[in-house]
C-alpha cells in the first residue's frame, strides 16, 4: 500500500528479522563482537539476552550472512519448550540429520557427523534463539553436546538467545558447568534516542528513500519516547504511522502526527470498559 505511494522499493518496518536492515546501534555492535570473538575461539557458549524485540534474532541472522562464506556450517534452533531428547533430535534435524528412534543412535550419529565437518576443514555452530524457554534438563543436554572434541578441539560451537530470564537460568547453582563454559556474555538494552532516529532513517534508506516522507525533530522524539528505543515496537509504530501517511496523503510527519498514532494505538489496545457488564463483572 504505502510503499508504492513513497516509491519504497519494499516495506521499511515489516516484523520479520532480516539481516539487510542490521542496523548497528552501540549495543549491537558489542553483541556482534561477542559473537564474532566465539566464532573465532571456536569453542564454548556465547550468550545473548535482551527484551523482546530487542533484535536478538536479526543480530543471528546477520552474523549467519557474515559466515555464509566461510567454512562454517550453521544450524538454528528456535526453542519452543524442548525436552531433552527432543533438543538433541532438533539439534541433528538444523544439520540436516535424519531422526533416530534411539537418544544414544542420534548423538552418535550427529557426532559422526560433526567429525565429518572437521575432517572437511568446517565448523559446526548452532545458535539456539530463545533460549529462556527452556527446561534446565534442555540446557544441561546442550552442554553435554559442547562435550563432543576430536583432540582438543571442540566439534560443536553453541550461541544462546534469550530474554532476561535466561540469566536467572544460568544462575541456578545446577548449571556451574555450563556457565564456566561461557566464553562471553551481553545483554542487547534499548537504543537511545539518537539510535532511534539513525535506525528509522537507515530502514528508509534501506528501501531507497529519498526524504518522502520527511520527519521532523519531535516526530523523532515522539517515535523513540513510545518505543522506549526497542526495535521491534519502532517497526510496528512507524508502520502504522506511515499507513496513516498514506491515507490521509501526508508527505511530512511531525510530532503532532506521532501523536495522534500514539493515541490511535492506546485506544486499540486499552481494555473497552464501556462494553463490561458490572453484573457480570460480579
Amino acid at each position: 500500500m504505502y510503499e508504492n505511494y513513497y516509491r519504497f522499493r519494499a516495506k521499511p518496518f515489516q516484523l520479520s528479522p532480516d539481516p539487510r536492515f542490521f542496523y548497528s546501534s552501540k549495543g549491537h555492535r558489542r553483541a556482534m563482537a561477542y559473537l564474532e570473538y566465539g566464532v573465532h575461539q571456536g569453542e564454548g557458549f556465547i550468550v545473548i539476552t535482551g527484551e523482546v524485540g530487542a533484535g536478538k534474532t536479526t543480530l543471528a541472522r546477520a552474523l549467519a550472512q557474515r559466515l555464509a562464506s566461510q567454512n562454517v556450517v550453521l544450524a538454528q534452533v528456535v526453542s519452543t519448550h524442548l525436552e531433552a531428547d527432543d533438543m538433541v533430535r532438533m539439534v541433528s534435524a538444523s544439520f540436516g540429520l535424519v531422526a533416530q528412534a534411539s537418544k544414544a543412535i542420534q548423538l552418535k550419529q550427529l557426532e559422526q557427523y560433526l567429525l565429518a565437518c572437521q575432517t572437511q576443514g568446517k565448523r559446526a555452530l548452532l545458535i539456539v534463539d530463545e533460549a529462556q524457554n527452556l527446561p534446565q534438563q534442555s540446557v544441561e543436554e546442550l552442554r553435554m553436546l559442547s562435550n563432543f572434541q576430536n583432540g582438543e578441539r571442540s566439534l560443536l560451537q553453541s550461541f544462546l538467545l534469550g530474554q532476561p530470564e535466561f540469566r536467572r537460568i544460568l544462575s541456578n547453582p545446577m548449571m556451574d558447568q555450563l556457565r564456566q563454559r561461557v566464553l562471553a556474555s551481553c545483554h542487547l538494552g534499548p537504543m537511545s534516542a539518537a539510535e532511534t532516529r539513525n535506525y528509522v532513517v537507515h530502514r528508509l534508506q534501506t528501501v531507497g528513500w529519498n526524504g518522502d516522507p520527511s520527519f521532523s525533530d519531535d516526530a523523532f522524539e515522539g517515535i523513540h519516547q513510545y518505543a522506549g528505543g526497542i526495535p521491534r515496537r519502532i517497526n510496528v509504530f512507524c508502520d502504522r504511522l506511515l499507513l496513516m501517511g498514506y491515507l490521509e496523503e501526508l508527505h511530512a510527519f511531525t510530532g503532532e502526527e506521532v501523536a495522534q498514532v500514539v493515541e490511535d494505538l492506546r485506544q486499540e489496545f486499552a481494555p473497552d470498559i464501556a462494553r463490561i457488564d458490572p453484573t457480570e463483572a460480579q
